[in-house]
């Protein structure tokens, strides 16, 4: 299998947005304790619910996304293979110094199911 770079990478939420730099994606699902009497004290589980949430940071260039706005979000590793789903855009941060590049950061929650596609 051959390796990926990241520099192919980017973020879409209804159109590509220009600035960013690195994205982030964790996609969980919860374990459910079921342990009882007859486990012997060695915990058991099953499969809850999942869910998803991921960041993207980078460089401000023009306006910011709409924090609350529902978008359908593509987090692209190369320019075929993404993940996607329907995300809210949950909180929007920026950051300025006298000596560097104005950034900004995003978080969204995942609204639904996550997919991915391959090139």
């Amino acid at each position: 299998m051959a390796h990926l770079a990241g520099k192919s990478g980017y973020v879409d939420t209804g159109s590509a947005v220009s600035g960013l730099k690195s994205w982030t994606l964790d996609y969980v699902t919860d374990a459910l304790e079921t342990t009882d009497f007859a486990d012997a004290g060695v915990k058991t589980y099953i499969v809850g619910g999942s869910g998803w949430t991921a960041t993207a940071e980078g460089y401000k260039e023009g306006a910011p996304q709409t924090q609350g706005s529902s978008v359908t979000l593509k987090l692209y590793e190369s320019a075929g293979a993404y993940w996607s789903g329907t995300a809210l855009i949950t909180q929007t941060s920026a950051s300025a110094a006298h000596d560097g590049v104005v950034s900004v950061s995003y978080s969204f929650q995942g609204t639904g199911a996550l997919s991915h596609t391959e090139a």
